[in-house]
């Protein structure tokens, strides 16, 4: 892929971010839709065998997390969430909701005086599961985020058999999304109404 190409992926990109986050933004009833997400991803054999799993705090018209942390944390599973440091996302092992504190951009991340403490520091190689969020999914399991390559970077550290599963809303679901070769994919996108599984080996290089 040359240049061109390359810099006419990233403005298809660019043009669809702002219509997806209307379309996930108008979304109503989120908490209920959230919760039956959540159940569905607790069914998941992914989830069943994984021992530590790396979820994304959700919070404002994300699909919202905070029950199925808190209910994954009972049950036994040990939780990593990720938050952002020196332009990077790194990994915190969270033992209880409340070392959760307010971060820029209205984001929960683990507060800032727990970060150092060598136990909870972790890596991404230690995730048996990614819990994954975006502004669009596609059904090949292509991914839209915010454009700042956090979760690629993440997820290329991560073992290459580790689950990657998005959760979105069915309205964040799109015919077909652009993705470069550097773009991290899905094996599983979950929504309200459907778990999407792309026959794919995971990582989309684009046409």
């Amino acid at each position: 892929m040359n240049r061109i190409e390359k810099e006419e992926l990233w403005a298809r990109k660019a043009a669809l971010r702002p219509l997806a986050m209307r379309r996930r933004d108008a979304q109503p009833n989120t908490e209920a839709l959230s919760e039956r997400i959540c159940a569905t991803l607790k069914m998941l054999p992914e989830y069943q065998h994984a021992e530590t799993i790396c979820s994304y705090v959700g919070v404002g018209n994300e699909v919202l997390t905070w029950n199925f942390l808190d209910a994954a944390m009972a049950g036994g599973k040990k939780i990593v969430v990720p938050y952002v440091s020196k332009g990077r996302l790194a990994l915190f092992r969270l033992a209880d909701l409340a070392e959760l504190g307010p971060a820029p951009f209205g984001l929960l991340e683990p507060r800032r005086e727990l970060r150092g403490q060598p136990a909870q520091q972790m890596e991404a190689h230690d995730a048996d599961l990614f819990v994954v969020p975006g502004l669009a999914f596609d059904t090949a399991g292509t991914r839209l985020g915010h454009g700042k390559g956090y979760y690629d970077k993440l997820l290329h550290l991560a073992r290459a058999e580790t689950p990657r599963v998005g959760v979105a809303f069915a309205c964040q679901m799109w015919p077909r999304l652009p993705a470069l070769a550097y773009d991290v994919s899905m094996h599983a996108v979950i929504t309200e109404i459907a778990v999407h599984r792309p026959h794919a080996s995971g990582r989309h290089v684009a046409p």
